[in-house]
């Protein structure tokens, strides 16, 4: 196993997830590592030093002095000493230290001494986990080069269910082993799952939710669009290892994951504009966003009064952002669109999929039970651009988002 014989520093700090570091130290140690386990403060009062050194069979390091004997803890040697750095779990406290280079503790400074890989494992309540400071000193770490073991999603300690929970310890060491084989340049299996995927820091942009056309300051025309299926989709993505940019239309929902860049639009040439620039650094584009067709021609500048029996308005067509954008496609981007249909499905599907250059065209059919917009669930049948069919069975979006993405990543990996 490539892990043995390997220095592991791990860092642990102040989370409930603490507790999981015994099991990710034993099975280190266990795979053959010299795992040398530095704790913050306020990590020992989730778990005990002695739990931790009897597993690693080292004296933790908490301190830069050693209170008993007087010693130095050295941050440099330890940081050139390591072969890998993984902060396990990592709080938002210890985040936003790293991110803005504190180092008045002893692992925040081996951190900036280390010349080593560094990964992140971040753990914390989901609210905590979205919040747009974590969100940002995230992208920040990610930027200075280090790996992001993005938290998994389930029951919190909070009683709250979402994402926030911390990788489990066997996920992490799969994903070390991962990456030292793709520094070997090894194919291998585990290259596919989690962070290492064939979907590792690809560029993507996914659009999402409705838009909203103006009539005058307080009335619009929108649709039922809810986002829920575009936001799984972008979810999918960022835990698949993507930069992902969310263009959304007015929605109810939260950012979907905190790596995520949202730009909020409303209108739907607000959304052509911010998906216009987002759209040339993509190497991946998911048309999900129920564009309006028609906007008014004229928006009245104050609330048009209850007058007239009869009101008309006038409307011109919108830009068509799959058609326009798909015109300008590059080689290599991948390009997926949505068709909700109530007749003739997939000859309409296959129309579009032609039309506007697309690679895949997810076809919802709103006479199927439990599928379309508003409902938690959906059923989909995936055509290809060799007209080759998908078929899907009703599931949550989560799932049907994951078997789009694996979808993209398989045409990728071939």
């Amino acid at each position: 196993m490539l892990v043995n014989g390997k220095r592991i520093l791990l860092g642990v700090t102040g989370s409930i997830s603490a507790y999981k570091s015994a099991l990710l130290v034993r099975l280190l140690v266990k795979a053959g590592a010299d795992v040398q386990v530095v704790m913050t403060q306020s990590a020992q009062e989730f778990i005990t030093p002695l739990t931790l050194a009897t597993l690693s069979k080292r004296p933790v390091l908490s301190a830069f002095v050693n209170d008993a004997s007087g010693s130095w803890n050295n941050h440099v040697e330890l940081g050139l000493w390591a072969d890998v750095l993984v902060i396990a779990p990592a709080s938002a406290h210890t985040l936003a230290r790293c991110a803005h280079g504190f180092s008045d503790d002893l692992l925040s400074a081996v951190y900036l001494s280390a010349k080593c890989p560094v990964f992140f494992a971040p753990a914390m309540d989901l609210d905590m986990y979205r919040h747009p400071t974590t969100v940002e000193n995230l992208h920040r770490l990610e930027s200075f080069g280090n790996h992001i073991i993005h938290a998994e999603h389930g029951e919190l300690a909070s009683g709250l269910i979402g994402e926030g929970r911390l990788a489990e310890p066997e996920t992490i060491v799969e994903l070390l082993t991962a990456f030292w084989l793709q520094e070997q340049g090894v194919e291998n299996e585990l290259l596919g799952k989690h962070t290492l995927g064939p979907l590792q820091n690809k560029q993507v942009l996914v659009t999402a939710g409705p838009t909203q056309e103006a009539i005058d300051p307080v009335r619009f025309i929108s649709n039922h669009s809810t986002g829920k299926m575009g936001y799984a989709i972008a979810r999918a993505f960022a835990q698949a290892g993507a930069d992902v940019t969310l263009v959304s239309g007015p929605t109810a929902l939260p950012l979907p994951h905190p790596t995520i860049r949202r730009i909020n639009v409303r209108s739907a040439q607000e959304m052509f504009e911010a998906s216009q620039l987002a759209f040339a650094s993509s190497e991946i584009a998911v048309w999900s966003a129920a564009v309006a067709d028609y906007t008014p021609v004229f928006v009245a500048d104050q609330k048009i009064k209850k007058k007239e029996q009869q009101f008309s308005l006038e409307l011109t067509k919108t830009t068509d952002i799959a058609a326009t954008l798909g015109s300008q496609k590059r080689p290599g981007q991948l390009l997926m669109g949505f068709a909700l249909e109530t007749n003739d499905e997939r000859e309409n599907a296959v129309k579009k999929l032609r039309s506007k250059q697309l690679d895949w065209i997810v076809l919802n059919s709103l006479r199927d039970q439990g599928a379309g917009f508003g409902h938690d669930t959906n059923k989909i049948t995936v055509i290809d651009k060799d007209e080759q069919i998908h078929e899907f069975a009703l599931k949550p979006k989560d799932e049907v988002a994951q078997d789009l993405v694996n979808l993209i990543a398989q045409k990728l990996s071939a």
